[in-house]
This record gives C-alpha cells, sequence and structure tokens, in this order.
C-alpha cells in the first residue's frame, strides 16, 4: 500500500473558518484522502463531537484505520453519493452540522504511477478512485466507440481534436492491433495528433475527461446535492471546493438556484407579492444563505501549485 506522498489539504484555514464548527456537533467530509481537512476539522470538536469521514478509494480509507484512531471519527468506504442511506441506517439524516466536499484527483492518487492518473509518468492506464469495481480507462477505451470516446473527450475535457484523437484510438486498437495498457501509450497516441500551444501538456485536457467519465464525477456531484438538504441540519454548512470549471458550474447554480426565491415560481404565473410568497412557502421550508467564493492565496499556490485552480463556495442551509 502506498502512503507516503505528500498531501496538502486546500484552503485548509478558509474551509474550517467557514463551517464555523461545533464542539458538538456532526460533520462529514465527503473526501477524505489522507485526512488534512478531516484532522483539523476534529481538532476543533469536543469529546461529544463527531465527524464521519468518506472515500471511495481504499488506500484512502485503509491510511484512515491506521492514522486516526479517535472514538469521535468513522470512515466509510463508499461513494459519497450514496451516503444519504448510510446517514439514514444510522438515524443521522438531518443531524449534520456541516459537509465538506474537496473535489477532483488527490495529490497522492496523481503522485501514485500506479493509479494512472497522470500522464507524466508511466503506469497501469486504470484512473478508477475505486479500485475494487468499474471499468478501468485502458478497458473502456478498448470498448468504446468513435462517438462515445469523441463525446466524452469534447465534453469533459474541451478537446478540440476530440474527433481526431477518439478516431486513432479506435482505428489503432481495431485495425493495428495497438494495445493500450499504460499511460504513456495514450500519451504517445494523443501527441502525435493535433497542435498545442504550449502552455498546458498535450494530454491534460484527454487524461482529465477520460478520468472525469470513468469515475462518473459529474454525476456523482449531482446526486449528492439532490440530498444536501435532507442531510443539513438549519443553519448547517455546505463547503465545496471545485478544481474545473465543469465542477464548479454544478455548485455555482446548484447554490444559486437555491439562495434566489424569484427562481422557484415561474414569472408568469398571474400572482401578486404576497400569493407568491405564500407559493414559495408551500414548496420550500429551507433555502440557501451563500457567502463569497474563495480562492487560494498568492502565498498558498506558490506552497502548492496544485491549489492554483481551486474555487470554496460555502452556502448556509436557512429556514425561509
Amino acid at each position: 500500500m502506498k502512503n507516503n506522498y505528500t498531501h496538502l489539504p486546500v484552503l485548509l484555514n478558509e474551509v474550517i473558518n467557514s463551517m464555523k464548527i461545533k464542539m458538538d456537533g456532526i460533520y462529514l467530509d465527503c473526501t477524505f484522502g489522507r485526512g488534512g481537512h478531516s484532522k483539523r476539522i476534529l481538532s476543533k470538536l469536543g469529546e461529544n463531537g463527531r465527524l464521519l469521514a468518506v472515500d471511495r478509494d481504499i488506500i484512502a480509507v485503509e491510511i484512515a484505520k491506521k492514522t486516526i484512531i479517535d472514538s469521535r471519527f468513522t470512515i466509510i468506504h463508499t461513494s459519497f453519493s450514496r451516503i444519504s442511506k448510510y446517514l439514514f441506517e444510522h438515524n443521522l439524516l438531518g443531524k449534520i452540522n456541516g459537509i465538506l466536499l474537496d473535489l477532483g484527483v488527490s495529490s497522492p492518487q496523481l503522485d501514485d504511477s500506479q493509479r494512472g492518473f497522470s500522464f507524466m509518468s508511466n503506469g497501469p492506464l486504470d484512473m478508477r478512485m475505486d479500485q475494487s469495481q468499474g471499468l478501468s480507462a485502458a478497458d473502456w477505451i478498448r470498448n468504446a466507440s468513435k462517438e462515445e470516446m469523441t463525446k466524452v473527450l469534447k465534453n469533459f475535457g474541451q478537446e478540440k481534436y476530440a474527433k481526431n484523437i477518439a478516431k486513432s484510438l479506435y482505428y489503432l486498437q481495431r485495425n493495428h492491433n495497438l494495445v493500450l495498457s499504460t499511460t504513456q501509450d495514450l500519451v504517445k497516441v494523443i501527441k502525435k495528433l493535433g497542435k498545442y500551444d504550449g502552455r498546458k501538456h498535450p494530454a491534460t485536457r484527454c487524461f482529465q475527461a477520460i478520468r472525469i467519465h470513468i469515475n462518473q464525477e459529474l454525476e456523482e456531484i449531482k446526486k449528492i446535492l439532490e440530498d444536501v438538504f435532507r442531510i443539513l441540519i438549519p443553519g448547517g454548512i455546505l463547503s465545496v471546493i471545485s478544481y474545473n470549471s465543469l465542477e464548479d458550474k454544478l455548485i455555482k447554480y446548484f447554490m444559486y438556484n437555491n439562495s434566489n426565491i424569484n427562481q422557484w415560481i415561474p414569472s408568469d404565473l398571474p400572482l401578486n407579492e404576497e400569493q407568491r410568497r405564500k407559493k414559495q412557502r408551500q414548496s420550500h421550508k429551507f433555502m440557501f444563505k451563500i457567502s463569497k467564493k474563495i480562492r487560494p492565496s498568492t502565498q498558498e499556490i506558490i506552497n502548492n501549485p496544485r491549489a492554483r485552480s481551486a474555487i470554496l463556495r460555502i452556502a448556509e442551509k436557512i429556514s425561509f
């Protein structure tokens, strides 16, 4: 088990401040990783506080079990989209004071070449966050149609050479019996196609797109957002760190749509202000109060360049 990779929790102080941690509160870290945020949350809790942490990465879960021995702490191996089932079974729905989502791939996953997330090193073309299930990236590429690969590379990576890359991957395997089994096999194919401006590694967008597809990352986010109001206690906090525009767009519009009461009732309904307010109360008991988004400081980016694209968005569940 690989466990010696460096991981600096992103926006650590900002996350902790945003969550307004109560000593006897119950908190949910949906992306344990290497536990940087979890450990700080635990340090703020009293003896009656609780922290539930989730990760679908088996290595992260094993490290959590070995490194945090604390009766207030529980690590759960599952995807965060399924956490509401666990909370329901343990009578914790509607009792959580704060939820943290630190989205995307973690530094240890990127640094471990055997996980297949990095185009900078060579390793098996895997990319699964949960190694116990699902198709690896190599298996998916081997079986996907040209159209499916084009759609994934375009939608999840905004790769402008998506069609050419997909066509090449498809024919190299079908007509020339090329087996793409490592990250560098894929990088070599991508590098032969298209013209790149040099600011980004040519494989950046394709690796992001395939990773998002293999792990159903956007669907995972959508599913947990559907459950957030049921999970949080009134006054509870949702803190989310995103790293790309696809993730951030989901978070931004979810928070906005649930904070702007004028979105809930069609504007063309013939209702006066009092009738509109009454109808809004009938359909919604709670809404969000949104705080200003936060980005890493210049110093944090110098210390941890991988934090440069991070955006922290915060919302508080309040009565309507």
